[in-house]
C-alpha cells in the first residue's frame, strides 16, 4: 500500500528570530529531507505579520474586482514579466514543452511586479528583464498593500537559502553572489471568472503542470482546494496551506545545482469546481530566480557519476520558459521535466 502523501512542515524561525546553532542545524537537516523527498514545504516562523498578510490579499481583491477592460489596459508583451494577464492567455504546461488540447487555455488571471533595474544603479540591467512596475490608478490601496508584502516574501526567500546553504554544506553567503541583484517577481493570481465567461468541461484547466523556473518559490494561498503536486510515484495530491503556513518549492535552477537530488516538483492547479461552479481561490507566487547574468552549474558534491545538465545562464533558462508560457512557443530545452508530466497519472 501506498503511503499517505504529506508535505512536511517546517518550523524556520531559529533562522528569523535568532536561534541556536543546533536549533538552525535540525531546520536545515528537514529542509533538506523535505527537498529531497517532497519538494514542497510548509514553513511556520517565517516573521510575516498577519496585518501585512491582510493587507495584502485585499489588495488582491481590490484589483481584480476592476471590470475586466480596465484591467486589460496594464498588459503588457509577453518578455515583460509585468502587469495583468487576462484569463486563457498562458499555457504553463508549454514553459516545459508539452502541448495540450487546446493552447494558451489557462483560465486564471494575474498581476505581476518584481525587481526593477532602478533598484540596481551602475549594472546596466536588461530593462525588459528588470521592468518598472505598473501600479493601477484606479486601485489607490493596491501598492500600499502589495509592496510591504513583496519585501517581505523576499525576506523570507533570502532566508531560505540561506537555509538551503547550510542544508547543502556549503558555505553561508554562497547564493548571495547568485542572488544580489536577484530576477524578483511576485504573480498574485486570481481563480475565479463572471458566470457565463467559460464552460465547465474536461478541458478547463486553472494552471498547467509545469515547475517553477528559479531558486525557490514562497507561496500564499487561500486553503481552498486546486493545488496538485505530482509526487515520485506519478499521482497528483491536493495541497492546501495550514493556518499561517506559507508553501516553499524549489525550482529548475535548485533542481539544475543539485543533480536532482533536490527536485523542481511538478504541480498544476485544477478548478476548483462545487456543484457546477468555480469556487474562488487566491494565491500569491513569489518567484526568487537569481541572477540574470548568473551561470548555474552542478554542484562538485553533487556531480556524482555526471551531471544531467549542462550550464545554463539564468537568463536563457527564463527566457525559454517564459516563452513557452506566455508565447506559446513550446520550450524543447526541459526534456526530463516533460518526461514526468507525460508518464504522470491523469487527471
Amino acid at each position: 500500500m501506498a503511503s499517505e502523501f504529506v508535505v512536511p512542515t517546517v518550523d524556520i524561525a531559529p533562522y528569523v528570530t535568532g536561534g541556536t546553532e543546533a536549533d538552525k542545524a535540525e531546520v536545515a537537516k528537514q529542509v533538506d529531507a523535505a527537498c529531497s523527498e517532497v519538494g514542497f514545504i510548509q514553513i511556520l516562523g517565517h516573521g510575516i505579520s498577519p496585518a501585512v498578510s491582510d493587507a495584502f490579499a485585499a489588495a488582491i481583491d481590490e484589483f481584480f474586482s476592476l471590470p475586466l477592460d480596465t484591467k486589460k489596459a496594464y498588459r503588457t508583451v509577453p518578455r515583460i514579466n509585468r502587469g495583468y494577464t487576462a484569463p486563457k492567455s498562458e499555457s504553463l504546461s508549454l514553459s516545459l514543452g508539452v502541448e495540450s488540447a487546446n493552447r494558451m487555455n489557462d483560465f486564471f488571471e494575474a498581476f505581476n511586479v518584481g525587481a526593477s533595474a532602478a533598484e540596481y544603479p551602475g549594472l546596466d540591467l536588461p530593462d525588459e528583464d528588470y521592468a518598472e512596475n505598473l501600479w493601477p490608478a484606479e486601485t489607490p490601496g493596491f501598492k500600499a498593500g502589495v509592496a510591504p508584502y513583496y519585501a517581505e516574501a523576499a525576506r523570507v526567500a533570502r532566508t531560505l537559502t540561506r537555509i538551503f546553504a547550510d542544508a547543502l554544506e556549503l558555505q553561508p553567503d554562497f547564493f548571495a553572489d547568485f542572488t544580489d541583484h536577484s530576477l524578483d517577481v511576485l504573480r498574485m493570481n486570481n481563480y475565479a471568472l463572471p458566470p457565463g465567461e467559460i464552460e465547465l468541461d474536461a478541458e478547463l484547466t486553472g494552471m498547467g503542470a509545469h515547475t517553477d523556473y528559479g531558486i525557490v518559490t514562497v507561496l500564499w494561498a487561500d486553503q481552498v482546494k486546486g493545488l496538485q503536486v505530482l509526487d515520485r510515484d506519478g499521482l497528483w495530491h491536493d495541497v492546501s496551506p495550514a493556518d499561517g503556513a506559507l508553501l516553499i518549492n524549489v525550482g529548475d535552477l535548485m533542481a539544475r545545482w543539485t543533480n536532482e537530488r533536490w527536485m523542481s516538483t511538478l504541480h498544476r492547479v485544477k478548478p476548483p469546481v462545487v456543484d457546477g461552479v468555480i469556487e474562488r481561490r487566491r494565491s500569491a507566487a513569489f518567484f526568487h530566480d537569481g541572477n540574470i547574468d548568473a551561470t548555474i552549474s552542478t554542484l562538485p558534491s553533487c556531480i556524482g557519476d555526471g551531471s544531467k545538465y549542462e550550464p545554463v545562464t539564468v537568463a536563457d533558462h527564463i527566457a525559454a520558459k517564459l516563452a513557452g508560457s506566455r508565447a506559446g512557443v513550446a520550450n524543447t530545452a526541459a526534456e526530463r521535466e516533460a518526461a514526468r508530466v507525460n508518464a504522470s497519472a491523469t487527471p
